[in-house]
């Protein structure tokens, strides 16, 4: 397994959730080997707790960022880009050591399975094949798990209004659509976490075999809560330096819970998670929010909630904050990025959360769960009685196997 996300510990959120949960089923039956690299922040004592995870644990120190500014860097990237298919956002996570070590354990015929956790380590296994005799791919089995896709996530960006270079990420567009379909175009197999992405991936390679596994949840980290403390206190749960929480989080406090406060002067609003930045610290000003950064449990805070909101206006994939707070048992109101991958609302099955996306209809559904206790006993019980049939790690994990040990 390739991560160059250090996976641990799964609190850390984001990436780290799904690989550390799928390795960890994996693990049961199965040696593994994981390549990681390793960031400022992570621990000795998490270096040790990773390792107690898997058969071998070969660890490379993350590469310094090598972004660059100023016009003339700006143009060498984008030329680098262009010529190379490969967008400097991977480029920059490349490590050369890791490289060596991973063509080393292949030629020596030590592993069956490559697994590229999130399609950022993709470059590992194509640089790989470039330098290895043409039957290489026969050899060995090769698995793309693709947590989100970059060509759909840049497009909704530019759709919503909150990409960060509007002008960069429209002439990128077309490139990232090349770039996503070269890589999958050399995978045995190719994971999705939604339909939707399965869909988008499918177009770019018709033939390919795509598999949907959607996130779960641990259930003995999420329980159930015992008891609905009512009141009117909101939470939002994610890493705040990702661009889609950023935005989620902002346009909630600025355009939302201001409406809500005029109905609801006591309502609060908690954003939890780690990493949060300067442009995050700063609704803290805000009256009635507060910016708790990372915690140790996450679901204590959930528990201490009214409802958990997830205004997401972009990004792709099931959302583990979502899966989690169903589990925990709080009342959602999300947006269809937000539900994306879940049916909580059509007339076939239980109602398990609110959707809402514009400001009034956040107001409305909000509203509505602050002032009726039977609604949230509710879409506490189906959300998660959906969690527990359906999105739990173990069920990701056996359909994760499935695919490893499938015969090409």
């Amino acid at each position: 397994m390739i991560s160059s996300t250090f996976p641990y510990p799964p609190t850390r959120g984001g990436t780290q959730v799904r690989t550390f949960n799928l390795l960890k089923y994996l693990s049961q039956r199965h040696k593994i080997t994981l390549v990681t690299q390793r960031e400022s922040d992570v621990t000795d004592a998490e270096v040790a707790g990773l390792r107690d995870c898997v058969d071998h644990l070969a660890i490379f120190e993350r590469p310094p960022d090598s972004q660059t500014t100023g016009i003339l860097k700006k143009i060498q990237r984008f030329g680098s880009f262009l010529q190379q298919g490969t967008p400097p956002s991977v480029l920059n996570r490349y490590s050369v050591e890791m490289q060596t070590w991973v063509d080393n354990w292949v030629e020596a015929g030590k592993c069956d399975v490559i697994t590229c956790e999130h399609s950022v380590n993709e470059i590992y296994v194509r640089c790989l094949r470039r330098a290895t005799p043409t039957h290489f791919p026969k050899q060995l089995k090769t698995i793309v798990n693709i947590h989100s896709s970059v060509y759909a996530t840049c497009r909704n960006q530019l759709a919503t209004g909150i990409s960060e270079n509007s002008l960069r990420d429209r002439i990128n567009l077309p490139l990232l659509r090349r770039y996503e379909q070269n890589y999958c175009a050399k995978f045995s197999a190719i994971v999705a976490t939604t339909e939707e992405d399965k869909i988008q991936l499918q177009e770019f390679n018709p033939n390919s075999e795509i598999t949907v596994i959607p996130n779960g949840v641990d259930l003995v980290s999420f329980p159930n809560r015992t008891n609905d403390p009512g009141g009117h206190r909101l939470i939002f749960i994610g890493a705040m330096d990702n661009l889609a929480n950023i935005d989620a989080v902002c346009f909630f406090s600025n355009e939302v819970l201001p409406e809500i406060q005029k109905l609801y002067p006591d309502a609060t609003f908690d954003i939890v998670g780690s990493h949060p930045v300067a442009e995050v610290l700063a609704l803290a000003q805000k009256p009635g929010i507060n910016v708790i950064g990372r915690v140790p449990s996450m679901v204590e805070y959930l528990h201490q909630c009214t409802i958990c909101v997830v205004p997401m206006r972009t990004g792709f994939g099931i959302k583990n904050k979502t899966l989690e707070a169903m589990a925990a048992g709080v009342p959602i109101v999300a947006s269809d990025r937000g539900l994306e991958g879940l049916a909580v609302d059509v007339a076939s099955h239980p109602l398990r959360a609110l959707r809402a996306n514009k400001p009034i209809e956040y107001v409305t559904a909000i509203s509505q769960l602050f002032e009726q206790p039977h609604l949230r006993s509710e879409l506490s019980h189906n959300g998660r009685q959906l969690v527990e049939t359906e999105f739990t790690w173990d069920i990701a994990g056996k359909s994760y196997e499935q695919v490893c040990l499938k015969r090409e």
